[in-house]
């Protein structure tokens, strides 16, 4: 900056010094230019002075980076601006809903429960719950912003469920929520008293007819049948003894006795059949009832025999020879047959009331007589296993039957 301004001082006094002719006008000439000279260096000093200063005064900007990159001031509250717009996105909301029937009708009492399934657990904003009013309506305040589900329970309706989004500052309103009724299930367990699943099984025996014919009625198919009441035991002796089956093999037992002249006290003819007959009659009564009603009655023992079917030969043939002197009482446990066994001697002692007076031979007779029942039995419970369960047309356990 001196270099030029030397040089520019140079340049004019060199042309003073031409156009100066006398002294005087040289003086003023030349205080003319000197003051030209010093407006024109302080102009040129501002010049080349300020140019530098306003460079630096502007610091270099890229070209597209925006306002406030470029240093100029912020609008007044934009901070605050920005401040605003965070807080209004947290800002809680609130959630509004009525709960109905299927007829429309407002549901009271039902409990409202609002979770965040989706959200983590936000202590400011904990999972509640409400119960509808009056109206059915159920309101929920201070919720933070996100998805919700609302679960509806109440007595004698379906569960419901119900998702949804509440927004930032929103009062959210939900629409009517329905709620089904409840499908209920119940289960009945029918009890069937005792004694009428035991009528039924008798009913099923009095069906049991070997070659459709000849009564089989005290024998069960069913191994758990139901015990048989007194009066059961009494009806069923007494079907047995009415049992047009049961007189016809009467007379055929008292023609054999007849044809083979046996009991001879009672001769022959028709008087004499029918005292045969009376006689053979009185047995299968007395045998009946005191041996399958009146001893199981005060006993508590079943007359019936029970069908095995299953097994080994050796064990079905042992089972059926055992109950000609064990039977299963009441409580569906096995015993000795006191009914079975103290029935033949009964029955063999009252015989000797009416049997003529030579074949009547006490006790020792009696003893006999009711031994050999007792091997009849063991052999007719061997024809139960294994022959006659195959000729009775209607067995006992062919229907299914309830158990109490």
């Amino acid at each position: 900056m001196g270099s030029l301004r030397i040089r520019i001082g140079r340049f004019v006094r060199r042309n003073l010094s031409k156009q100066c002719s006398g002294e005087y006008a040289c003086r003023n000439e030349r205080n003319r230019v000197l003051g030209a000279e010093t407006v024109a260096l302080l102009s040129l000093g501002l010049l080349l002075c300020g140019v530098p200063v306003q460079a630096m005064a502007q610091p270099a900007q890229s070209p597209g980076a925006p306002d406030s990159q470029r240093g100029l001031p912020e609008p007044p509250g934009a901070r605050a601006s920005s401040g605003e717009q965070q807080a209004d996105l947290r800002s809680p909301g609130s959630i509004t809903g009525t709960v109905v029937d299927p007829s429309g009708a407002a549901v009271t009492g039902a409990r409202v429960s609002l979770t965040r399934p989706d959200t983590p657990p936000n202590p400011q904003s904990p999972d509640q719950e409400a119960l509808s009013g009056d109206g059915g309506e159920f309101s929920f305040g201070n919720i933070a912003p996100g998805p919700f589900r609302l679960t509806i329970t109440a007595a004698g309706f379906a569960n419901q469920v119900a998702n949804g989004v509440v927004h930032p500052g929103e009062a959210l309103i939900v629409p009517e929520i329905a709620l089904a009724v409840a499908t209920e299930i119940t289960q009945v367990q029918v009890v069937v008293p005792r004694v009428e699943v035991a009528e039924a099984e008798i009913k099923d025996q009095e069906k049991q007819r070997v070659f459709g014919v000849i009564p089989n009625f005290y024998v069960s198919y069913i191994p758990d049948a139901a015990p048989l009441t007194p009066k059961q035991k009494f009806e069923l002796a007494w079907k047995t003894t009415v049992d047009p089956v049961t007189f016809i093999l009467t007379g055929a037992v008292a023609g054999v006795q007849q044809a083979q002249d046996d009991f001879k006290g009672y001769g022959q003819g028709a008087q004499g059949y029918g005292k045969r007959y009376g006689a053979s009659y009185a047995d299968t009564v007395t045998s009946t009832f005191i041996g399958s009603a009146i001893l199981p009655s005060l006993l508590k023992q079943d007359p019936r025999y029970f069908y095995k079917g299953t097994g080994s030969t050796r064990s079905r043939i042992l089972y059926a020879i055992a109950n000609s002197v064990i039977c299963k009482g009441d409580n569906k446990r096995w015993q000795a047959n006191y009914s079975n066994i103290l029935g033949s001697l009964a029955a063999g002692g009252i015989s000797n009331l009416y049997y003529p007076a030579a074949d009547r031979n006490g006790a020792a007779l009696t003893f006999e007589n009711a031994l050999i029942g007792i091997g009849s039995t063991a052999a007719a419970n061997i024809l139960q296993e294994f022959v006659i369960r195959k000729l009775t047309p209607n067995p006992s356990n062919s229907r299914s039957t309830a158990k109490p």
